[in-house]
């Protein structure tokens, strides 16, 4: 197995995990980043990131080749798979966009290179080497393991987090036999100085990268159970968890609203996986099922306090996460819903959401300027820098005579505010 001294490298999908990724390797190799969004490509090629995950400078200055055209990215000697792994209505894996990008790749590679196709995207043990690599196999008609070599580098991206970065992780990698995974050592070690990890094989590989995302979940849903206990007794999550928190062994992980493409999304991996071996995975599916149904709690605390009586209402903030403008699997949704039918009127305001996206995805519209009325329930749902600096005059203006100022993660707990309305957090 030869490879290429100054190798070619095709990223596919320029995401969250595809640009930061594409962009850190074009700083060191001939890089193209392909992705079948037009749209997606024109912004990038004008320095535009619509993730927020790289500035406009630094997107500007990089030498990346920008695509939506597959014959672009003919014959290069590294492709490397970062498409989304959702799940369907029915929570079960949705492998659709992952097939659709290794059929692109199985038309891309060339006999005689010793391609090397790597995946990122978050799969359970097995997909890598017994689905995509049949793929491969099947639309390029070329040998596996001969004409082209498999591996795998799950991808741990922390969208908004500019600490945890591409060039400061370790990646853990793995090939299917070991001069892959010393190629890979060489290609990731290149763009991060915290170096690469070898994994046992592309199995283990890919069962790390599951049970990250599923043991964070699990301790969610544990600090939402028990939320949900103590608001039973009159007592608020996070005067409980300053106390405990002094404890030197505590893990101070937090309640709240678990959606995104990740977190509220790879369990149902792994337990699609033990489903099929024959495995009940309770602990796992009870977890998600906790966190599933936050947002109707929620929801139902606010009306409760409200004695029950519907009003207008205003949720500040969409997002999955604070200081993100992804949308992807919103658990805000729920809350919204679940308002709506109870009666209330509801108003959204999200400073880095896109209109559009919201419209498409949920059928909610956002409201550019609801920080100026007045609302009978003002739900500040995702902790956006905006909200976490915004004045306790204009807060309080925003609450009407006796309505209620709702703050699900805590922000504003420290805050003394004028006037006379009730106050709620979890």
């Amino acid at each position: 197995m030869i490879a290429s001294a100054a190798p070619h490298v095709v990223v596919i999908g320029l995401g969250y995990v595809g640009l930061p990724l594409a962009v850190a390797l074009a700083e060191h190799f001939k890089t193209t980043g392909f992705d079948i969004d037009r749209r997606r490509i024109d912004e990038l090629r004008n320095g535009i990131d619509r993730t927020r995950e790289i500035d406009l400078d630094r997107m500007q200055a990089s030498e990346l080749l920008l695509t939506s055209r597959a014959e672009d990215a003919t014959g290069a000697d590294i492709y490397i798979v970062t498409v989304p792994t959702p799940v369907d209505a029915n929570n079960k894996p949705d492998l659709g966009p992952l097939l659709r990008g290794t059929r692109t790749v199985g038309g891309l590679i060339r006999p005689g290179r010793d391609t090397l196709v790597v995946f990122e995207s978050t799969v359970y043990p097995g997909v890598t080497e017994e689905v995509c690599g049949v793929e491969l196999e099947r639309v390029s008609g070329l040998k596996r393991g001969t004409d082209f070599f498999l591996g795998y580098s799950p991808e741990r991206i922390n969208p908004g987090d500019r600490e945890h970065t591409i060039d400061r992780i370790v990646k853990v990698v793995a090939g299917e036999n070991d001069a892959v995974s010393e190629r890979l050592a060489d290609l990731y070690g290149t763009i991060t100085s915290a170096g690469a990890f070898r994994a046992a094989s592309i199995k283990a590989a890919e069962a790390a990268k599951v049970i990250e995302n599923a043991q964070r979940d699990i301790n969610i849903a544990f600090m939402n159970e028990i939320t949900q206990i103590f608001a039973g007794l009159g007592l608020s999550i996070w005067d409980v968890l300053d106390a405990a928190s002094t404890k030197w062994n505590f893990l101070r992980f937090q309640p709240g609203l678990v959606g995104g493409h990740c977190i509220g999304v790879d369990p149902y991996y792994l337990s699609h996986r033990a489903q099929e071996l024959g495995h009940d995975p309770q602990v796992i599916l009870s977890g998600r099922s906790i966190n599933d149904t936050m947002g109707v709690w929620v929801a139902d605390q606010l009306h409760i306090r409200r004695g029950g009586r519907a009003g207008k209402a205003l949720v500040l903030g969409l997002t999955f996460k604070e200081d993100v403008p992804d949308l992807r699997n919103s658990k805000v949704v729920d809350v919204v819903r679940r308002l709506e039918a109870l009666g209330h009127d509801v108003k959204i305001h999200d400073p880095l959401a896109e209109n559009d996206e919201a419209r498409r995805e949920y059928g909610l519209e956002l409201t550019a300027n609801a920080l100026e009325a007045q609302y009978d329930l003002v739900l500040a749902a995702v902790p956006h820098r905006l909200y976490r600096d915004l004045g306790s005059e204009q807060i309080a203006g925003m609450v009407s005579e006796g309505g209620l100022l709702a703050d699900l993660k805590g922000i504003w707990r420290d805050r003394a505010f004028a006037g006379s309305f009730d106050r709620w957090t979890l």
